[in-house]
């Protein structure tokens, strides 16, 4: 840049001296009257400008000088002004690039992956563009200065190469430049290391799990689908760091959540690394809480003894122990517990108690039997029964109201409860705290009207109660209270004796195992009590109740005891060995001894877990893989919480996010089938899982048994184990000569599903889905796709209170049970078969019918033959579907429900639609 003044101006009164101002790289050189006088371009900032008499004037300090140089025209000014304001930016900006381009050079020349955390100090150090000469020497003071770019443009030209090169640099997307320098990396060690990633495990590597292997970034989050081989880029992974001497075996760390898992990474890392002949001594492999104790006892100097009680599995008894103890010792104690045990661990509800949820429109009446040998239809009378009966109070239910008669067209009307000693009768109203009832129950409110018209014509006494009232404010005192006033008396007695055909409470062990539970959550996720409490005061307000109530003011004093029991002998449990070695790595006391940190199975990765894993990580050139799947977290209920690998980044900072979307396993019906299920929760992590054996047929099959008994079921997983005996010994499907059969139940019992003596030409085992999570089978026969509380998905509502202190649930409906399900099919390499009954549908069975991805297998009524064909449910109960029959006049299709259902239609043409 060369500027120079004009030959017109003027300094205060005098004719201005002529002088010459010229940039050359980083120099200013400024020629006046009296010599030649050069800055550099750390003192650029010594510069301003600004309008003196209406001429642009130059001032700077120079030799303890002040100088102001005027004269200046219009373009000058302004070419001088973005000159001033870049000059020092752009010095920064070439020393940055050059620091930039040196770390890229390194990597490749090394060949290693540049990181995130490398990528953030570049970033980091990336100059600001800040313009300090904010005076304006343009005629009007408020016209805005160029931005940022039209800056560099005016000094483009001026610029050396390298300058323009640095600022071309400055401008890039960096995660893009970085990203293209990691991607050349790549096929570079693809292409050098092949014979490695070819060798490492028993069959090569496929390209998605090398890259997984190569990207040593600081953290990645591997998704991985069912049956990707994730296990082999744990143990290739550890084996390339080794091999390319990138981290030490000592510094490196594998993590399993247990000892079988922990187990088999040992054994094939020892094997695999001994194959390619490296140092197969020093890595570590573990479980979580094993490697925590160790943790606990190097920084202590004492490695902590896990409790007998819970060594020997002996937990619920402690907690046992615990209770009787405290009963005894506090009438309050007791109280509290007794109450809970014996009224409300049964009666979970929800915002009606009623039977007809907020999701069911079928209203079907329910039976709830009592400790009086009474069948209510609601959780709520059942609780208000129960109530009255430990209370001794005398009442008759659902007694006919003596001053309406039944008629031709009306059954007459009997109220919820009468107590006879008082002559007082009781309804009690499925109504929530807004005072609504089930969007089910039409015409309720005109009910409740009516009723309380009759009592008020017939002079009667009636007490009325919501199911808001007595789970969700008052609780029973109000009730009780109610009932004293009226003359009842209320005699307390949690012995009192309930017969062998009434309901029964809650046993003392169901109490434990809870309590045990939800003392899990709380240590693993170390709340303390003004935590939960604050959790009942925002999050969960709607748990803040009488019922929930009861159960913390008996549970501290027993979590109490416990940690008390602990500490007086040094003992810690499970949830200790995780959350204390985390509380010492997070305080520095303990030393983080690895730097690069391996774990599997991480959807099931709980609070604590995920802090120990955090804490591990903690600090410069540490490297973290985390290898799970989110659409296989089924087990919230243990501790896990999802949002450890849903919102990974959260946790443990930014890093990438890779796939392994090959399977090995499934055919890729099965594939297509299981992701488009468990995807229809949107929370659920994108991917789309390839089959290597491609498609094969019609693999997901359903089976209905004749009726809805349990032998019904049974033969139908017979008949089906028969069919898959067939067709192995015919080799159909390509099966081999010793084919697998997985029976998989949603609960234990439906082991009796399946038949003593199976086809001897299969291996048949018979496993809950939980624990066949991590195995496959040739195929797998779920037993019992039904609806209802031990259905699929399960009815079975855990304990409410149980949320006070577990992960957040996902808001779409079944979830986790849809999570299970996916597991459940995707245990079988190529077939699935579902056991279903007629007019008892699951909705997941449901769903999958109406999608079209799943066939029926029907038998022809002339010649007793199966055949699996696609089928359509009944467009007339729904509860069915349609499969073909034969009369005298021809083929046709009825509903399998009949005589329930008696739909019949014509047979259906290829693709036409069922007529509704």
């Amino acid at each position: 840049m060369d500027t120079e003044c004009s030959t017109w101006g003027r300094s205060r009164g005098r004719r201005t001296r002529r002088w010459r101002l010229v940039r050359h790289n980083a120099q200013f050189t400024l020629t006046l009257h009296d010599g030649v006088h050069t800055f550099s371009g750390e003192q650029v900032d010594q510069l301003t400008m600004g309008v003196w008499w209406f001429r642009r004037t130059l001032r700077l300090d120079l030799d303890h000088r002040r100088l102001r140089l005027t004269g200046l025209r219009r373009q000058e000014a302004r070419l001088l002004r973005a000159h001033l304001a870049v000059h020092r930016f752009i010095s920064a900006v070439s020393q940055w690039a050059q620091d930039a381009r040196s770390i890229a050079d390194r990597a490749l020349a090394q060949r290693r992956w540049i990181t995130t955390e490398t990528a953030a100090q570049i970033l980091a150090a990336r100059p600001a563009f800040q313009n300090q000469h904010t005076h304006t020497v343009d005629d009007n003071p408020d016209q805005p200065r160029p931005d940022r770019h039209k800056a560099l443009e005016l000094v483009w030209a001026h610029l050396t190469v390298d300058e323009r090169s640095a600022i071309e640099l400055w401008e890039q997307d960096l995660s893009k430049w970085i990203g293209s320098i990691n991607e050349e990396l790549t096929r570079f060690e693809l292409t050098t290391h092949r014979r490695f990633f070819e060798q490492i495990e028993t069959s090569p590597l496929t390209d998605e799990q090398a890259r997984a292997v190569i990207c040593l970034d600081n953290r990645v989050n591997l998704v991985a689908a069912a049956g990707s081989g994730k296990t082999s880029v744990m143990i290739a992974r550890a084996a390339y760091a080794i091999h390319r001497g990138f981290i030490p075996p000592s510094r490196i760390l594998l993590l399993a959540f247990n000892q079988d898992a922990a187990a088999e990474l040992r054994e094939r890392l020892h094997r695999r690394l001994q194959a390619v002949g490296l140092p197969v001594d020093d890595v570590t492999a573990s479980t979580f809480h094993s490697f925590g104790r160790s943790v606990i006892g190097r920084a202590t100097g004492r490695k902590p003894r896990l409790a007998p009680w819970v060594d020997d599995g002996d937990e619920v008894s402690k907690i046992l122990r615990i209770v009787d103890e405290l009963r005894d010792a506090s009438e309050q104690f007791r109280y509290a517990y007794d109450t809970y045990r014996l009224l409300y661990a049964r009666t979970v509800g929800g915002r009606h108690g009623s039977d007809a949820s907020d999701d069911d429109q079928d209203r079907r009446p329910g039976r709830h039997r009592t400790f009086s040998g009474h069948l209510v239809r609601s959780q709520g009378e059942k609780l208000i029964a129960d109530f009255l009966y430990i209370n001794g109070v005398e009442f008759e239910y659902e007694r006919d109201f003596p001053y309406v008669m039944a008629t031709e067209n009306h059954s007459g009307y009997q109220p919820d409860f009468y107590y006879p000693k008082v002559d007082v009768w009781h309804e009690h109203w499925a109504l929530d705290s807004t005072g609504q009832p089930p969007p089910a129950f039409t015409g309720y409110a005109e009910q409740m009207a009516w009723k309380r018209a009759v009592h008020a014509e017939a002079g009667t006494r009636l007490v009325e109660t919501t199911w808001a009232s007595i789970i969700g404010t008052s609780g029973l005192t109000q009730l009780g209270g109610l009932l004293t006033s009226l003359g009842l008396t209320l005699d307390w007695n949690p012995d009192r004796p309930i017969q062998d055909h009434a309901a029964k409470p809650a046993s003392h062990e169901d109490m434990a195992r809870m309590i045990r539970t939800f003392m899990t959550h709380i240590k693993s996720n170390s709340l303390t009590r003004a935590e939960v409490e604050a959790r009942l005061a925002a999050g969960h307000k709607q748990l803040d109740s009488p019922r929930t109530r009861h159960f913390l003011s008996f549970y501290w004093p027993i979590h109490d005891a416990w940690q008390a029991a602990l500490a007086d002998k040094g003992y810690v449990d499970f949830e200790d060995m995780l959350v204390q070695a985390a509380d010492l790595l997070e305080a520095g006391t303990a030393s983080r001894d690895f730097d690069m940190v391996l774990v599997d199975e991480f959807q099931d990765a709980s609070h604590a877990r995920a802090r120990l894993t955090r804490a591990l990580v903690d600090g410069p050139g540490k490297h973290l893989l985390t290898v799970g799947d989110d659409w296989q977290a089924i087990n919230r209920f243990a501790g896990a919480d999802i949002s450890a690998m849903t919102d990974f980044d959260s946790w443990f900072g930014p890093g990438p996010r890779l796939q392994l979307s090959t399977t090995f396993r499934c055919t890729q019906e099965i594939c297509d089938v299981s992701s488009a299920f468990v995807t229809k929760n949107p929370r659920q992590l994108s991917k789309h899982v390839t089959a290597v054996g491609g498609r094969r047929g019609p693999r997901i099959l359903v089976q209905f048994a004749n009726r809805r008994d349990e032998g019904s079921r049974a033969a139908a997983v017979a008949s089906a184990l028969a069919h898959i005996a067939s067709d192995a010994s015919t080799g159909q499907g390509s099966m081999r000569l010793a084919t697998t059969v997985f029976v998989l139940g949603r609960y234990k019992f439906d082991s009796k599903l399946v038949p003593a003596r199976p086809p001897t030409n299969l291996s048949v085992a018979f496993k809950t889905i939980h624990s066949a999570k991590g195995l496959e089978a040739d195929h797998v026969i779920l037993a019992n796709l039904t609806r209802g509380n031990y259905g699929f998905p399960s009815g079975i509502v855990d304990d409410p209170v149980l949320d006070l202190a577990m992960a957040q649930p996902d808001a779409f409906a079944h979830a986790e049970e849809r999570r299970l399900f996916y597991v459940a099919l995707t245990r079988a390499r190529h077939q699935v078969t579902l056991i279903a009954t007629p007019g008892d549908l699951s909705p997941f069975l449901k769903e999958l019918l109406e999608d079209g991805h799943v066939d029926v297998v029907t038998t022809d009524p002339t010649t007793g033959e199966t055949a699996a064909s696609r089928a359509h449910l009944c467009p007339t109960c729904g509860e069915g579907v349609l499969v073909p029959r034969r009369s005298q006049h021809g083929p046709f299709l009825a509903c399998n429900t009949y005589p329930a259902c008696r739909h019949t239609q014509s047979r259906l043409e290829p693709g036409a639609e069922v007529p509704t």
